[in-house]
């Protein structure tokens, strides 16, 4: 049976109208903190820290606890690890395994943090002591990937999964001028039609056969064997910008607040091919008796782009009490964001056989579509001990309920994410985020910095029984990093962290060969792809203090 677990399918967003699903709100709803140097080496544990513009995001009270300004920049590299390929188990592959495991990079810079707060002294012994006032820009997502492998299939096929869901669709209306317009049918079937990835039947207009596949006394079937090959590159990010509020009541309590103006970037590029081994093994013949001609499937490819862009506001609120010489509590509650969202996507494809003169291509236009998304609140809590000047250690704790996420219409339409909400009430959860951080101060200026993350995921499943249980996914991070801070105002840290994503299952293609009772054939699922994710931040923040 194929893993439950995180699974995305290349074509599941592919139609003529939108086609948002639970995995977008997820997407463009999480939270992945880098900040600065200092927050990202402790593993942005700091609710209950503060003092760096870093973990302004995370607790708007923290820039209350400076009793200064400051500014600062951060440069960083980012360096991607997709390692890819077929699918094991108890040790051999699996039947619809694909293949090939391979690994690859890609490294991007950026500048993931930039800040100034302003801190101003009101002369009181108690009451509001400072007020702090700035402007912080964090990352807090990062869409960077590049995913690749390839294997030999001997089951199933692109342009066979193409046909089968084809069926039922008139065929002189997929080849059509105006179909993109006004044939009711999926723009991927439309485009599979006039690429040559699919055939009618000559005694069965509304039924197809693939370009990889043969007719013959068996009935419909894959020609022959095929090498596959798949490849998606992701880039993108989002950016949190807040306008921050903090105030400093008798040392002892420090609140603060945020307006975040939140907006991300995401662009992503798939493509799938698949070529005859032996293009002998998929004749095609063409008319009858002696003007019948006979030429060869030689290959496929197909490309799916996708671009989205959103911009969205928010409130955080937060607090830091010191109760204790040493000790320190921190909580802040983010509101939910309300994100607008335009999206364009547009797909393409190609066929060549052995005669040139049969081969075939077609593109979609390019699809638009705007709507809203409410992302979730979020709530985290921390606990922090400093040992004086020696060194200190926090420990975080953040939630958020994925279940709450919803789709809403631009406009006066109603009704059309009803589905999608139903889902996301179904199938998502609640997330829970532990962090914890330790800073040790061998000498006043030196620091070194260790930290860890671990998320677990929102997303549920049916274990088979009819129940729905939570995906035992899980993210790790690890970071580590020192610091140094001048007897004047100028301060640096450098820090490097790793993130180790929760394993992803990629299905190229519907399953398409079915058994009498409706379910599909275990000998012919399609492809499936084990996606293993790394993320690497190396960062170097400057700041002065004034």
């Amino acid at each position: 049976m194929k893993r439950t677990a995180l699974v995305l399918l290349l074509t599941a967003a592919t139609a003529g109208v939108q086609a948002q699903t639970i995995y977008d709100a997820l997407r463009f709803s999480e939270s992945n903190y880098e900040g600065t140097a200092r927050t990202l080496a402790m593993g942005n544990a700091f609710t209950a820290l503060g003092g760096d513009l870093g973990a302004v995001t995370i607790n708007p009270a923290g820039s209350a606890v400076a009793r200064y300004s400051q500014l600062t920049l951060t440069p960083a590299l980012n360096i991607s690890v997709n390692t890819a390929g077929g699918t094991t188990l108890n040790g051999e592959n699996t039947p619809y395994s694909f293949g090939n495991r391979l690994s690859n990079t890609g490294t991007r810079f950026n500048i993931p943090n930039f800040g100034v707060s302003m801190n101003f002294d009101t002369h009181r012994t108690s009451g509001v002591k400072n007020i702090s006032v700035g402007f912080i820009v964090n990352t807090t997502n990062r869409y960077q990937e590049n995913v690749m492998t390839s294997g030999t299939n001997n089951t199933t096929s692109f342009t066979g999964s193409m046909a089968y869901w084809a069926n039922g669709y008139d065929f002189d209306q997929l080849l059509s001028e105006d179909a993109y317009d006004y044939y009711n049918a999926p723009w991927q079937t439309i485009m599979a039609a006039q690429s040559g990835m699919i055939a009618n039947l000559t005694d069965a207009p509304t039924e197809y056969v693939g370009a990889a596949e043969v007719i013959d006394e068996n009935g419909i079937h894959l020609g022959g064997p095929l090498d596959q090959s798949y490849q998606r590159q992701t880039s993108g990010f989002r950016y949190d910008y807040v306008f921050n509020f903090g105030f400093n009541i008798s040392d002892f309590v420090y609140v603060g607040a945020n307006l975040g103006i939140t907006s991300f970037s995401y662009d992503s590029a798939t493509r799938f091919t698949e070529a005859a081994v032996d293009p002998s093994m998929f004749p095609i013949n063409v008319g009858e008796g002696e003007d019948q001609t006979t030429y060869y499937f030689n290959d496929m490819l197909y490309d799916y782009r996708y671009s989205a862009s959103g911009a969205g506001v928010y409130g955080k609120f937060g607090v830091i009490v010191t109760p204790v010489a040493g000790l320190r509590l921190g909580a802040a509650v983010q509101t939910p964001t309300s994100t607008t969202i335009d999206e364009t996507w547009s797909e393409s494809g190609s066929t060549t056989y052995t005669d040139s003169g049969f081969n075939m291509s077609a593109e979609t236009p390019v699809g638009e579509y705007s709507y809203k998304l409410i992302s979730p609140f979020r709530a985290n809590f921390g606990v922090a001990y400093t040992f004086g000047k020696v060194g200190l250690v926090s420990v975080d704790y953040e939630l958020c309920d994925y279940s709450t996420m919803r789709f809403k219409e631009i406009g006066m339409q109603s009704g059309e994410f009803d589905t999608q909400n139903s889902d996301i009430l179904d199938f998502m959860g609640t997330s829970h985020m532990l962090r914890a951080g330790v800073e040790i101060k061998p000498v006043p200026q030196f620091a070194i910095r260790a930290g860890y993350g671990l998320t677990t995921s929102p997303e549920k499943y049916d274990d088979g029984s009819g129940m729905l249980v939570y995906s035992p996914a899980k993210t790790h991070k690890g970071s580590f990093g020192l610091g140094y801070s001048s007897n004047g105002s100028f301060f640096a840290d450098i820090a490097c962290a790793f993130t180790k994503y929760a394993d992803e299952y990629i299905y190229p293609y519907d399953d398409y060969w079915f058994l009498d009772d409706g379910t599909v054939d275990p000998a012919a699922y399609a492809p499936e792809i084990l996606n293993k994710r790394m993320l690497w931040n190396v960062m170097l923040t400057l700041g002065f203090r004034f």
